[in-house]
């Protein structure tokens, strides 16, 4: 006959497999602590300077100049804002916030809808049409990533010259509308759209514009989306051909303005509305983000089409 199990074994191995459970959820849950702490403790470190911003937008230059800034907001947000908004700041006494502003949304929109247009075109014609050196102008287009505005700064704008285009929206928005990364992009989803809708769409007698506009388009809206947003900041953003081919004030940006109210010295910079104005150029970028959230996450992670 079998020897009875021992009843003090049986008991232990549960309290064994209970011990080990415990100590697998303790470290899970440290695993999942320290991660939530870098976390926390990033985006701290990114957010802290723009809340400091903010809160220096509401005090007043002296304040500031003091260095006495407290975590508070202070009592002279109407006053400052209004001021950044209407008359401008800083040492040279820029242009308005408000007029800045426009100018930057201006470029902004059209270098972004520029670069897609011509990206969507340059695509198009690549991968749905054949004809001699069809690859070769692929590659020259892609060849321009590792040309950036910076080192072909001085043709551009020697070209600019010569077409009379100084302090002019054509001027200061065509050199930055083509972009090779774009084209990239859209080719590689263009290549995705299956042989059997062009087919289709020459059966029903679509001709090249109609397929693109009825097929190619609406199945195109999430990455155009997505580009928009990205490219929308880019343009935001311009510095250096902004400040080259600009010289009118009334066309002047928010980049090159926020740039220009900051003097060599801190004793005479007016902090306060400088503070106020960096804020407000933060606006339209965080707007756009945030309204166009969902198709730029759809865009960047959508595979299936």
């Amino acid at each position: 006959m079998d020897a009875p199990a021992n009843p003090v074994a049986l008991r232990a191995e549960p309290v064994r497999d209970d011990a080990l459970l415990r100590a697998t959820r303790r470290r899970a849950l440290l695993s999942r602590l320290l991660a939530h702490g870098a976390l926390i403790l990033g985006v701290l470190i990114v957010a802290f300077p723009i809340y400091m911003t903010l809160v220096g937008s509401t005090h007043d230059a002296g304040t500031i100049g003091r260095g006495d800034v407290p975590l508070v907001p202070g009592a002279h947000t109407v006053e400052n804002y209004a001021t950044a908004w209407n008359e401008g700041g800083g040492r040279s006494q820029t242009t308005p916030a408000s007029t800045m502003l426009v100018n930057s949304l201006i470029m902004a929109v059209a270098i972004a809808l520029g670069k897609i247009a011509i990206s969507i075109l340059s695509a198009y014609a690549v991968v749905f049409f054949s004809f001699p050196g069809r690859m070769l102008a692929f590659w020259a287009i892609f060849i321009t990533l590792m040309l950036p505005v910076e080192v072909r700064i001085i043709p551009t704008f020697q070209v600019i010259v010569d077409l009379n285009l100084g302090n002019t929206w054509p001027g200061l928005v065509i050199p930055l509308i083509a972009s090779a990364t774009a084209t990239l992009l859209f080719r590689q989803f263009f290549l995705t759209i299956p042989d059997e809708f062009v087919e289709a769409a020459k059966i029903d007698g679509a001709g090249p514009v109609r397929f693109l506009r009825d097929v190619v388009l609406p199945l195109s809206l999430t990455n155009i989306a997505a580009l928009f947003v990205i490219l929308f900041i880019y343009g935001w953003n311009q510095y250096l051909w902004p400040l080259l081919i600009i010289n009118d004030r009334s066309m002047e940006t928010i980049v090159v303005g926020l740039s220009k109210m900051i003097g060599r010295g801190d004793a005479q910079n007016e902090w306060n509305t400088i503070m106020a104005t960096a804020v407000l150029a933060l606006l339209p970028p965080v707007l756009v983000v945030a309204l166009m959230q969902r198709w730029f996450v759809r865009g960047l992670t959508e595979t299936e089409k």
